[in-house]
């Protein structure tokens, strides 16, 4: 008996290294992509210059309002959803179980049984610990949930492609976007762990309707027979100028990639990076490094031991070194999770949304994010960044470098993975 037991283990070993060899695989750079720019992010024909190279449309006319964590993000979602009039879409790679996923779902319920045309697009993997109770309440009231890549096969390639966004959009006039799940880590303490630190943006003016175009995408890949509707106009609340950038995998680069290298290239002055699993590639090494030769300052603003992911925060980690070589400053948040994704140059240019600056979000899942051009904006985001650092620890090289070698070969290990994670 002990032969056959032996060779099912060495057989399911066999198959376990192979699917993570076929993953990482997927996952290579299909090449190095190197960008310049002389258009500088301040220069006014950069909005224009961005939009075009990127495939998306520039709108002007925007206006923005942040939200610092969920407990203030959440109770204006909620206030939308309470007001539409017309419709709902919404999408999110995380529907929880709990408080704030039991008032989203009667919010939910509550505008579909008063005749709003609910729309939902939740991911498989992210979503698959939602009540299911909570899904024949939505279905009874009318709202229609439509699932992201149903993981029902041996397909690895559908499997590692997630949907990661979050944008909720109502009657096409107020969008909210950003980096929070509907759980209740974003909005209060959870089982001793202190609430998430993440940002929300709501987004009034014509940029919303381009957030709904997104989630149309999906829902037209997920609903079977659809009637998009983004033909209204939506009329001017402020004046900044947006882009908003959806993606999705593609061979060579996609949108949202093409978005950062651009944002880093056009640098003159400050790049601030507020990421969690923060793992660069060839390319974006390749825009941070020329950045730092050009003289712009570099600071990264990650997560610290507090994370959900330890093993993407040992890959990260093996980098560190290198970025503080290169003269960037690194930062790690203390708190608690830190989630926000949200990145600053020059103090005029904002991109904020649900990709994170890693491999993953810039070429394997469907990510969302907006590209604003408002100093308003850009002074909160930083003033948001300004305090996060008094909560974080500096890192400093000759500390960094110090540390125990089984530490380092742990990052080490650890980072050959990084382009998966």
């Amino acid at each position: 008996m002990g032969l056959p037991k032996t060779r099912n283990v060495l057989l399911a070993t066999l198959i376990v290294v192979l699917i993570i060899a076929a993953g990482l695989v997927i996952a290579q750079d299909q090449g190095t992509i190197r960008v310049k720019t002389s258009v500088a992010a301040s220069d006014p024909r950069f909005p224009l210059y961005l939009a075009r190279l990127i495939g998306h449309e520039l709108t002007s006319g925007n206006r923005y309002t942040v939200y610092t964590n969920g407990d203030r993000a959440f109770p204006a979602m909620l206030d939308a959803i309470a007001r539409a009039q017309h419709r709902v879409v919404f999408e999110t790679y995380i529907y929880d179980t709990g408080v704030f996923a039991a008032k989203f779902t009667s919010a939910f319920e509550a505008a579909a049984r008063r005749g709003v045309d609910v729309r939902m697009v939740l991911d498989s993997v992210g979503s698959k610990s939602i009540d299911p109770d909570h899904l024949k309440r939505l279905e009874a009231a009318g709202a229609q949930v439509a699932w992201f890549h149903e993981v029902a096969s041996y397909n690895i390639e559908e499997a590692n492609y997630r949907t990661h966004r979050k944008a909720l959009v109502i009657d096409g006039d107020v969008a909210f976007v950003g980096g929070m799940g509907i759980a209740d880590q974003w909005a209060v303490d959870v089982e001793g762990q202190k609430q998430w630190r993440d940002t929300q943006i709501e987004v009034l003016g014509p940029g919303a309707m381009n957030v709904e175009a997104a989630f149309n995408e999906n829902w037209i890949e997920t609903s079977g027979v659809v009637e998009p509707d983004v033909l209204a106009h939506t009329p001017a609340e402020g004046t900044a100028q947006s882009v908003v950038v959806w993606s999705s995998p593609e061979g060579g680069t996609n949108e949202m990639k093409r978005l950062y290298l651009l944002a880093l290239a056009a640098a003159r002055t400050s790049i601030d990076i507020q990421s969690p699993y923060l793992i660069t590639d060839e390319s974006s090494d390749w825009s941070l490094a020329e950045a730092r030769r050009r003289g712009v300052r570099v600071r990264m603003l990650v997560e610290g031991d507090v994370t959900d992911a330890k093993p993407v925060k040992f890959a990260g980690r093996a980098a560190y070194e290198r970025f503080m070589r290169q003269g960037m400053e690194v930062y790690e948040y203390q708190p608690a999770m830190m989630h926000t994704k949200a990145l600053v140059v020059d103090g005029i240019l904002s991109i904020v949304g649900s990709a994170n600056f890693d491999n993953r979000s810039l070429e394997l899942n469907d990510e969302l994010n907006i590209a604003v051009f408002d100093r308003t904006l850009a002074d909160r985001l930083t003033a948001d960044f300004e305090a996060d650092l008094k909560k974080s620890q500096k890192l400093e090289l000759e500390t960094w470098r110090s540390r125990p070698p089984h530490i380092r070969a742990r990052e080490k290990m650890w980072s050959y993975f990084g382009e998966v994670f």
